[in-house]
Parts: C-alpha cells; sequence; structure tokens
C-alpha cells in the first residue's frame, strides 16, 4: 500500500507490518509528506482487520531519515516566518508524530540501516525496540544548524544512555557507529550485513507468535514504569493481569505449556 509518494505500508497475513519512508534522495527527512504518511500508515494499521501484531519501520535508499526538514528550515529563514508559526507547526507534525510512535498500543521495531539523525534519531528511539545494521549510525545534531533539541530528544535520549551520556551527545553533536550505539543502549542488536534481513526476521517472528493482548500490556506497562511508584506498578500490573487472565490465548498458553507443545496464539 502506497501512502502518497513518501510512505509505503505492507502488512504481511501473518500479523507484521512494514512501514518503508521512501524519500532517499532527501535522506528520509521528515518532510511533510514524510510525516503525513507515516501518521496514515499508524492510522491503517490500527484500523486494520489483519490482526497487525508488530510493526518495522525502516527508510529505503540507504538512510534511516536524516531528521528535520532543511527545505522547511530554508523556508522559514527566507520567508521570515515567526518563530511562533515554526513552534506550532513542529507541534502539528513532529512532535505529535512521535508522542504517538511512543505509546502505539502495537509492539513497534526500528530497523537501522544507515543514518538516524536528529529528529530522525528520536523517530527510532520512539519504537519499541532498535535493530541496526552494521551501517547504521546515530547522531544528535541539532547543533550543527544551530538548534537546541527537539523531537523528544530530551526525554528519549536519557531514558536509553542516562543523563551524562545524553548531554555529551547532544553538546558534542557526534556521530555514533553501530557497535557504539550498541554499547550505550541506543540499539538493541546489530546484524551483519549479509544476515540483516533474516535475522530481522528472526526477531519479529518472535514477536508476531506471542500473545498479542498480554504482549500489548506487557509492552505499554514497562514503557510506563520509569514514571510510575512500585505501588502503583504493581497496581496498574495486577488490573492488566486481571484482563489478559480472560483471554482465550491464556487457556492455551497455559494448555500448550501442559502438553509440552509450542502455543498458537490467536489474540483472543
Amino acid at each position: 500500500m502506497t501512502l502518497g509518494d513518501a510512505v509505503h505500508l505492507e502488512i504481511e497475513d501473518d500479523g507484521a507490518a512494514t512501514i518503508t519512508l521512501d524519500q532517499p534522495d532527501r535522506r528520509n527527512a521528515l518532510s511533510a509528506e514524510i510525516s503525513a504518511g507515516l501518521s496514515e500508515a499508524l492510522d491503517e494499521i490500527e484500523d486494520s482487520d489483519s490482526d497487525v501484531r508488530c510493526v518495522v519501520l525502516k527508510g529505503a535508499g540507504g538512510s534511516f531519515s536524516a531528521g528535520g526538514d532543511i527545505e522547511r528550515m530554508i523556508e522559514g529563514i527566507e520567508n521570515d516566518v515567526p518563530a511562533d508559526d515554526r513552534v506550532r507547526r513542529l507541534e502539528r507534525s513532529t512532535n505529535e508524530l512521535l508522542a504517538r510512535l511512543v505509546t502505539f498500543p502495537i509492539p513497534t521495531v526500528a530497523l537501522v540501516d544507515g543514518p538516524a539523525v536528529g529528529a530522525g534519531a528520536n523517530l527510532a528511539l520512539a519504537c519499541d525496540v532498535q535493530l541496526a545494521s552494521e551501517e547504521a549510525v546515530f547522531g544528535f545534531v541539532f547543533r550543527q544548524v544551530g538548534l537546541s533539541v527537539d523531537a523528544g530528544t530530551s526525554y528519549l535520549l536519557p531514558r536509553v544512555v542516562g543523563e551524562n551520556v545524553a548531554k555529551e551527545l547532544v553538546l558534542t553533536g557526534d556521530l555514533v557507529g553501530a557497535d557504539r550505539a550498541e554499547k550505550l543502549g541506543l540499539v538493541n542488536h546489530v546484524y551483519d550485513n549479509d544476515e540483516l534481513d533474516e535475522r530481522v526476521d528472526e526477531f519479529v517472528d518472535k514477536i508476531v507468535s506471542g500473545p498479542p493482548v498480554a504482549l500489548r500490556h506487557a509492552n505499554r506497562l514497562v514503557g510506563e514504569g520509569l514514571g510510575k511508584s512500585l505501588e502503583q506498578a504493581l497496581t496498574d500490573e495486577a488490573v492488566a493481569q486481571g484482563i489478559v487472565f480472560e483471554t482465550e490465548d491464556h487457556e492455551e498458553g497455559v494448555t500448550a505449556f501442559l502438553e509440552d507443545r509450542d502455543p498458537e496464539y490467536e489474540g483472543e
């Protein structure tokens, strides 16, 4: 499925969906077309009857995403667009998109096979899991264009790498290759280029084959955990478990365990 010319959506029968950012000539920067297409893809997945269980987000043409749209920045400077107008436009596009991706109910996986910089790096961090090739490069390079951070950097980055390293990355604007990105926790796994597709498919299959209702609750609870007290976390876990106890997948999981076989979860 093509969402305009900039974003493509493919939904497989097994419950895996792939969103591809496809403006390689602009290194998949978060243009208005990319942002709108990505939002539309998320809408389609949530409204889909195909029981999507995992979403993979990737970029075409050797880049994940170059982040902020430089052409739009130039337009704002040349046309003397008021700062307030530019802030509101940022809030309507990038900020809303990032916030939605962070809280998206279906597990998301960023496949970073090339540069992910600025807001593009945050687009990857907004997903639940980050997988990378040897070509992956991360950079929080806002200073290179004379800007402070945006697109959720101050929220997402310290949660992943800690405050000190987060400050280093934004103050220096240094680019981080795949190996260091893995050591810092910016990515979960780095795969060799020649086996990237196979390893990513294996990883996604593990999520797709799991109990969808239970995994969605588990994913949400872990994402919310740092903002809660222990008491609140325990209460929320108990509430979610009460919901999952009523699912057919829970019964199937217990039965399969007792019968020493792999469970077949239907999402019910």
